[in-house]
């Protein structure tokens, strides 16, 4: 039993798995499977976290209790979860990154997000960027800072959820997937548009293109007039248009907002989701292409690449324009959001 809603624990395991796949790792090895390959949090309770480890034995269910004892509120999860980092990093003798350290404007906690007016929200960003300049934190951390409560937004959200506890259909997976067709459709458009300023070289490399897999998963999930069958849910509809906006704009720093939160969460969590859908449905290669990146080398120096990039940018962006790309990035986490609760209630109503 948990008293946290299933819209909490989504948006809170939505992002160990999309931004703190590594995290997951340190805490499977350091309290209870040393020789774990990967891990996933799948669950939050009052007491503990709840991740899914694989190792050389197969797959566990692990239940870490809390450091600080009980919890029954969202904002004390991130606190909890951090500090459970941290005590694992001190168990394995890594480490431990500066970002986990709470920022200047914690007090804005993931539960007070969803209670926050747009301008609100702005003004938050805006300090989080100037708090950023006064502690000298790279630009990558502080988006992933001020990203936090958006994964705790996420009301309704339980389709994606389903997917990666091995809950959900063949079908919801093939509804995922024709989803990323519209969405990397409008996204590697946005790319082609700003690939020839040099802020954008940092970001994109033909590697990274997925149009190419995604139509060879849909020929093979639903056969050759896959074109004829797919819809788009009006959620994607709307973070297309809005992708193609942005690109239309010229607006780089809006462009690498929607590319961050796309591609960083393909590489990370999406790697759990190819895993787990590849075994709970008998998936070969086809089927899965989407998410191999095998091109890109090693994943982790990729994304640590990545993260680089975005401090360079970061540095090149005054307050106004760093505030506005928060924004941004906050903007893409909310249309992402919309896209599993469209697909859930499509699924209800198919029902």
């Amino acid at each position: 039993m948990t008293i946290f809603s299933d819209d909490v624990i989504s948006g809170v395991t939505g992002h160990m798995n999309g931004d703190h796949t590594d995290d997951n790792l340190l805490i499977a090895r350091a309290f209870g499977y040393p020789g774990a390959t990967a891990s996933a949090m799948v669950g939050v309770t009052e007491a503990a976290g709840l991740w899914r480890v694989t190792d050389a034995d197969g797959e566990h269910e692990l239940s870490v209790a809390w450091p600080g004892g009980p919890i029954s509120e969202r904002p004390e999860i991130r606190r909890e979860v951090v500090a459970l980092y941290t005590a694992a990093c001190a168990k394995l003798g890594v480490p431990a990154r500066g970002e986990h350290e709470e920022p200047a404007s914690s007090h804005h906690g993931a539960g007070d997000a969803a209670d926050e007016t747009h301008g609100d929200r702005a003004a938050h960003r805006e300090e989080a960027a100037e708090g950023a300049d006064a502690a000298d934190r790279p630009f990558s951390v502080v988006i992933r800072e001020s990203s936090w409560s958006d994964h705790s937004d996420s009301e309704g959200a339980t389709f994606m959820e389903d997917i990666m506890r091995g809950k959900g259909s063949l079908q919801d997976y093939i509804d995922l997937v024709a989803q990323h067709y519209f969405m990397y459709e409008a996204l590697e458009a946005a790319a082609d548009r700003v690939a020839g300023d040099p802020r954008f070289a940092g970001f994109h490399t033909p590697s990274l293109v997925r149009l190419p897999a995604l139509e060879a998963d849909l020929a093979h999930l639903i056969g050759a007039d896959w074109r004829d069958r797919i819809v788009a849910v009006p959620a994607t509809l709307e973070y297309a248009a809005r992708m193609r906006e942005v690109a239309a704009e010229g607006w780089v720093a809006g462009v690498v907002a929607h590319h961050y939160t796309r591609y960083l969460g393909d590489l990370s969590g999406g790697q759990y989701i190819a895993k787990r859908v590849a075994k709970q449905h008998g998936l070969p290669g086809a089927g899965i292409a989407f998410y191999d990146f095998a091109e890109l080398g090693d994943l982790a120096e990729f994304k640590n690449r990545y993260r680089a990039a975005l401090d360079v940018l970061g540095a090149q962006l005054d307050a106004d324009e760093r505030a506005r790309m928060l924004d941004e990035v906050r903007t893409a986490y909310a249309f992402n959001t919309a896209v599993f609760r469209d697909l859930g209630q499509a699924k209800l109503a198919a029902a």
